[in-house]
């Protein structure tokens, strides 16, 4: 069947209003690809849905961290001499880091 993975089709039909609650339970997801939705449903017989949106931002916000210490690494080998602010501004990365970490890690619990 042209190299599908699946080859096997399972049709069921709904009603209206059933239709309409699985697309509302699609929302939740979300989803528009209904084949994947209710071929999950099927075999787990639930989905978990996880919010990474966290660790997306402390993923964004460390991304920044680096290339602030990266831009500070360039100075210090283009110069030879490392300044107390680059080590102070080094510091407060770290701690932001670590504050975003706890932050993080006190959402989940």
């Amino acid at each position: 069947m042209d190299g599908r993975k699946r080859t096997v089709q399972v049709k069921f039909r709904v009603t209206e209003a059933e239709r309409d609650l699985i697309l509302e339970k699609m929302k939740l997801i979300p989803t528009n690809n209904m084949a994947a939705y209710l071929r999950k449903i099927a075999i787990d017989g639930y989905i978990v849905q996880v919010d990474h949106s966290d660790i997306k931002a402390m993923t964004a916000e460390i991304q920044k961290i680096g290339v602030n210490i990266n831009q500070i690494a360039r100075r210090v080998n283009s110069t030879g001499s490392v300044y107390r602010e680059d080590i102070d501004e080094i510091k407060g990365a770290l701690d932001e880091i670590w504050r975003l970490q706890r932050l993080s890690l006190l959402k989940v619990l």
